[in-house]
């Protein structure tokens, strides 16, 4: 399976080598989830992992179908430990790449340091959270990424209807969210039945824990898109399959097969619709 956003060096990310490490994990006072202090655990469970390995490999295998990629300039907004801003900028985009967190950005700065085929000079870093970027990134863009960060905030539709703001006329958000659909069910096969049926899937943003405090659903997606006049172009599952799974891969070859599936299948309804995460492409019409 392709590994081309994971960590080539494991210490990068060594949680003993950082000095700003944090022993709180609590919410802020928007009710976000940052996760200064948690790079090491971040990156360790979900990229270092095969189902890190396999969002990663479907964003490289969706994106470029999805999205109309002409080198334009890309606000990177959550961008985490920096793959996607990597991933653009070996493509020939400038990258502003927008994180609150210290610990996150500090990694992905040396991570993006250490990549000698990488273009340095088109990486722009901001340590901002969404809620301040149009005063400190305003635009308009013409493309903007945010992925598997709504989930992390208390307020996911203000949140949207503020990426709606910093969109040029004509420009595309590729938006990545945590399904809630599909954490239900995932709550089910495990046998967490009562939780499921009350509805009790949040995370509460303390301590270690990475399940996501706000997660979405396709319907809330679709009307708060339509709110602030986006359109929605193009939807994917990613991870279809993987989670459900009795038992892992066995091998490469199983490993091979199972990212073609999840290539045939995951813009196919209603296999997409299962998907741990869904990607959007949405676009922001031009004015008259």
């Amino acid at each position: 399976m392709p590994s081309n956003f994971v960590f080539s060096d494991p210490t990068l990310i060594n949680s003993e080598s950082t000095s700003y490490q944090s022993t709180s994990y609590e919410l802020t006072q928007a009710g976000d989830r940052y996760f200064d202090g948690l790079a090491d655990k971040f990156s360790r469970s979900l990229y270092q992992a095969p189902r890190g390995e396999l969002r990663l490999a479907m964003l490289d295998y969706l994106l470029p179908n999805v999205l109309r990629l002409e080198g334009q300039k890309v606000l990177d907004v959550g961008g985490g430990l920096g793959q996607q801003a990597a991933w653009f900028v070996k493509r020939g985009h400038a990258v502003t790449m927008a994180e609150p967190s210290e610990d996150m950005l500090n990694h992905a700065k040396q991570w993006h340091q250490n990549e000698s085929a990488l273009p340095h000079e088109s990486i722009t870093y901001l340590q901002a959270p969404l809620q301040t970027l149009p005063q400190q990134a305003s635009g308009p863009w013409p493309l903007i990424t945010c992925h598997a960060v709504l989930e992390w905030l208390g307020d996911p539709q203000a949140a949207l209807a503020t990426l709606s703001q910093l969109m040029a006329p004509g420009g595309q958000l590729s938006l990545m969210v945590f399904n809630r659909d599909a954490l239900r069910f995932s709550n089910v096969v495990k046998g967490n039945l009562e939780k499921a049926l009350s509805d009790r899937l949040a995370g509460k943003g303390k301590r270690q824990r990475l399940t996501p405090i706000s997660p979405v659903t396709h319907a809330e997606i679709t009307q708060w898109s339509a709110e602030n006049g986006l359109q929605i172009e193009a939807v994917a599952g990613i991870r279809v399959f993987q989670d459900y799974l009795r038992h892992p891969p066995a091998s490469p070859a199983e490993s091979e097969t199972l990212l073609a599936l999840e290539k045939q299948y995951c813009r196919q309804d209603p296999h997409w619709r299962l998907g741990r995460y869904l990607l959007y492409t949405l676009t922001k019409p031009y004015i008259d």
